[in-house]
């Protein structure tokens, strides 16, 4: 089981992203105040439609949803992804911590 929380400042919403590998597919589910991200909050997902931003499940899912494209949502849930598909070590996820964009000069 992988948890992300993602803190989307722009828009002021706060998600949880929890999710874990059965078979081939990685169970997601959203806990979110956020309308457009409740439309695919339960998802399940087949690993190999995660590894191409062209034909991928997510980027799909948040699309039908109308999500902006600066969503950080769709994000984490690949991320979350690659975790629990192993294609991430979790180690490294760990290390890291945190991802972030900064303003600079805006």
């Amino acid at each position: 089981m992988t948890e992300i929380t993602v803190n989307s400042t722009i828009c002021g919403f706060t998600h949880k992203i929890r999710g874990s590998m059965k078979g081939d597919k990685i169970i997601v589910d959203i806990e979110t105040p956020c309308e457009k991200i409740k439309k695919f909050s339960h998802m399940e997902i087949p690993m190999m439609e995660t590894l191409d931003i062209k034909n991928n499940y997510v980027i799909d899912r948040a699309q039908e949803a109308q999500c902006s494209s600066n969503c950080l949502v769709p994000c984490a849930v690949l991320n979350l992804c690659k975790l629990e598909s192993g294609f991430m070590a979790k180690s490294l996820a760990k290390k890291a911590g945190s991802i972030s964009i900064e303003f600079n000069n805006t």
